[in-house]
């Protein structure tokens, strides 16, 4: 068999290609799934461990053209991910004819689109370690920051989830790694816009085939919606869900690793280990009720003699999350939200207090509240600028809690924020063991600004006469 001829699951065993990655029989079951993706057929054993996998009820016979695999942690997805675009642009590409379907001048891409820039850094690590291969560095035009251009007229990207990197593309293959904890302030729900947007690059590729490779989280979202409709069946959908042991068994089941997290928290180690979506979190705050409060086109009320204005800030350290602030005032039983500031990192704390002090003063506003989590700095850098610092009543949670009647009743009127509106729908439910409810971000999500808004709502409708500014605190 000529190396053009080789198939996938023969590259991941092949030391010349992808072999040194996937040694040992620890890979055993990516083995299956390595021939079940591309329709290989499987003897009797892979078989049975494709069954249990994908509860089908016979094998593949043809390529898949799209699939998920709902994996558990430590899994081996990142280095399988890299493998498979390794693959799609090189042998893959002459086997499938990618080539044959590019207009001249024209360069196809196969995409790998990571959960965040760290993990796109582990995967373009792998991506680039492959293509030391002699057999593959040959093909090597150009070393990108992003990614490799290859002389056969393909191009491999490994970004974060961001639609506008597909638009304008001739995607041959795409790869959405961890796509279940995506998130974008431009967007509450990436992953179906990405998803939206690769499927039209793909359109003109015959062949072409998109793979999604995550750990599950909460029942929502593209993984979960294609887990319900497929998972199980047959088609040119394959829906694959095995835990961390099956995938990966030098992390065994009853090892101390996940023994210890599951009785330390069951429902979350049952999806991080397990491979089990989660039955404990739920969306907060409909995407209608918010947007229902929002006036279009207001991004900003000036201030007005003879109002009262509030205000809560949300400080950072400056280095992970945005420092942010909001004002309102009352206007009956409805809070208005009059301005918002949101200041990403990096950035000066102090500069970015000072700024915040001026508009604060510029509303009438010259007292703040704060909780204690991050000790005197606050106090004392607001203090220093005329502005006093009490303690806040209210932890986030409880904030969030109280803002749901509010947006539900039509009681707050908002500002024109995609990032503030995205980030209130992005909101989660969790119950915790004994009942125990909380309410904040999804994992790898940010609430900077919408605790801010939670903040200053929850002080318009809970205090009247005196000018108040409430901080919460959030160092790491």
């Amino acid at each position: 068999m000529t190396r053009h001829a080789i198939t996938f699951a023969e590259a991941c065993k092949d030391p010349e290609l992808f072999g040194p990655w996937f040694k040992g029989d620890t890979w055993g079951t990516w083995r299956v799934v390595d021939k079940a993706l591309f329709g290989d057929p499987l003897d009797e054993d892979e078989l049975a461990v494709f069954l249990e996998i994908t509860g089908r009820d016979e094998a593949p016979t043809e390529p898949a053209t799209e699939a998920w695999f709902v994996v558990g942690r430590r899994g081996g997805k990142d280095v399988k991910a890299a493998s498979l675009v390794a693959y799609f642009a090189t042998i893959g590409a002459e086997i499938y004819g990618y080539r044959k379907r590019l207009t001249r001048g024209e360069r196809g891409v196969v995409q790998l689109l990571a959960v965040d820039r760290d993990q796109a850094r582990v995967c373009l690590g792998y991506l680039k370690a492959m293509f030391e291969q002699p057999i593959l560095a040959r093909m090597v035009v150009k070393s990108t920051a992003d990614g490799l251009d290859l002389n056969n007229g393909l191009s491999i990207e490994i970004t974060t989830n961001d639609q506008r990197r597909v638009r304008g593309r001739t995607v041959v293959a795409a790869v959405f790694d961890e796509c279940a904890f995506w998130h974008n302030e431009g967007s509450v729900s990436p992953d179906t816009d990405v998803y939206g947007a690769v499927k039209p690059a793909m359109a003109t590729i015959p062949g072409a085939m998109l793979i999604g490779i995550s750990s599950p989280h909460a029942r929502k979202g593209l993984l979960y919606g294609k887990w319900r409709k497929h998972f199980g069946k047959s088609g040119s959908v394959l829906v694959v869900q095995a835990p961390t042991w099956t995938m990966n068994p030098t992390v065994p089941r009853d090892g101390e690793f996940l023994t210890e997290a599951f009785e330390e928290d069951p429902a979350s180690a049952a999806a991080e280990f397990g491979a089990e979506f989660r039955k404990d979190i739920e969306d907060f705050i409909a995407r209608e009720v918010v947007e229902a409060c929002v006036s279009p086109g207001i991004f900003e009320r000036p201030r007005r003699n003879g109002v009262t204005y509030r205000a809560f800030v949300d400080p950072s350290g400056g280095s992970n999350d945005s420092m942010t602030l909001a004002i309102a005032h009352n206007e009956g039983d409805v809070v208005v939200l009059d301005a918002v500031r949101d200041r990403k990192p990096p950035f000066s704390p102090e500069a970015v207090v000072k700024e915040f002090c001026e508009v604060l003063k510029l509303y009438g506003i010259r007292s703040v509240t704060g909780d204690r989590y991050a000790g005197e700095w606050p106090r004392e850098q607001f203090r220093k600028l005329g502005i006093m610092y009490e303690l806040a009543e209210k932890p986030r949670s409880d904030l969030y809690r109280d803002l749901l009647p509010v947006l539900n009743s039509g009681r707050a009127d908002l500002l024109d924020s995609n990032v503030l509106v995205n980030q209130l729908v992005g909101l989660e439910r969790r119950v915790a063991r004994g009942g125990r409810e909380s309410i904040d971000h999804a994992p790898n999500g940010h609430d900077d600004l919408a605790n801010a808004v939670a903040g200053v709502i929850d002080l318009a409708t809970t205090r009247t006469g005196a000018q108040s500014i409430a901080v919460e605190t959030n160092f790491y």
